[in-house]
């Protein structure tokens, strides 16, 4: 298999010396000095098909000049009310790194509403946070390891996971969607943490559906997680919901959430921003107008549709049925 993996990105590599302006600038900005661990991305999500990598790779670089994704971080989310509203809505922050230097991140899935902004503003700041995290985050991880790291481990808390998140799966969908197409095998690891039933349920019928390849990325703890995750990272990069038995997405009172725009590093993460569109104007781009971008969502591949397709099946069957007067309590839920 070794011997066969080489050649796909010798292969591969061919192929992208062939590339010309402006898709050889927007090539370097998603390989960020590492272009073998890009090829190794994208042929690991078309299971090292180099034609079926390369036609990922180049509609991904397509996407990202018709969207102007390259200049996504001198694009401030203006006023900062409307930013703090996102984050409060749009739960996702970096909560430190792994014992093998991996940056962390928390997503409170079961708490994020969705509904204080625009779908294109939220889209825009996910996008903005995936290439602060793969421009700025990432290569200083390498930096402080000594080696590449081109991944990362989320922890997906499910804490108020409803029923009604039904209206929350459009969303969702828009956002894995991207992901998948545009930002491959980032994520090393994914730990579900204080799982409802309803989770439960969905994940049933999911799971199936899934390639083994993802299966074994997806790691179903209980309850908080808080001993397994420990195993990976030290206590101070855990997320708050993390961090007691029992605590949800609760936080104790001396800290800052990872969530909120108060936190280090959305402050960071904002302030970028706000520097790289000052740099612009200051090279005479003109002033910082406000509305959100309008980025072109990719089609979702087959797989990805069928499984928003009975993750919706399962949540309006739970909803007709006895399903609703169910406990939501959390539950022992074997791993994947």
């Amino acid at each position: 298999m070794a011997a066969a993996s080489e050649e796909s990105v010798k292969q591969f590599s061919a192929l992208m010396e062939q590339l010309e302006e402006p898709l050889k600038t927007t090539f370097q900005n998603v390989h960020q000095g590492y272009p073998r661990g890009t090829l190794l991305r994208f042929l690991k999500a078309r299971e090292w098909n180099v034609p079926k990598a390369y036609k990922m790779l180049m509609d991904c670089l397509n996407w990202r000049l018709q969207n102007e994704i390259d200049s996504v971080l001198a694009k401030p989310i203006l006023p900062a009310d409307l930013y703090r509203s996102i984050r409060d809505t749009l739960l996702v922050g970096l909560t430190g790194y792994s014992k093998q230097g991996q940056p962390v991140y928390a997503f409170g899935v079961g708490l994020s509403t969705f509904d204080r902004a625009s779908v294109n503003y939220y889209l825009q700041s996910h996008i903005q946070m995936n290439e602060y995290r793969d421009r700025v985050v990432l290569p200083g991880a390498s930096e402080r390891s000594g080696r590449q790291i081109n991944t990362c481990l989320k922890v997906m808390d499910m804490t108020g996971l409803k029923l009604s998140a039904l209206n929350q799966i459009k969303m969702l969908s828009t956002i894995t969607a991207v992901d998948d197409l545009n930002y491959p095998e980032k994520t090393e690891t994914y730990y579900i943490v204080n799982a409802p039933y309803v989770f439960s349920a969905c994940w049933k019928v999911v799971k199936p559906l899934l390639q083994e390849r993802t299966k074994k990325k997806i790691k179903v703890l209980y309850g908080p997680g808080r001993d397994e995750l420990l195993k990976v990272m030290d206590y101070a990069s855990l997320p708050h919901f993390c961090k007691r038995e029992g605590s949800g997405s609760g936080s104790s009172s001396d800290e800052v959430d990872c969530y909120s725009y108060d936190h280090p590093f959305h402050q960071q993460l904002y302030n970028y921003v706000k520097q790289q569109a000052a740099r612009n104007q200051e090279d005479g781009a003109g002033p910082v107008k406000q509305g959100s971008m309008h980025v072109r969502v990719p089609t979702p591949d087959l797989e990805e549709a069928k499984i928003m397709e009975t993750i919706q099946s399962e949540l309006h069957s739970l909803k007709g049925g006895d399903g609703i007067s169910r406990s939501f309590n959390r539950i022992t839920i074997e791993g994947p």
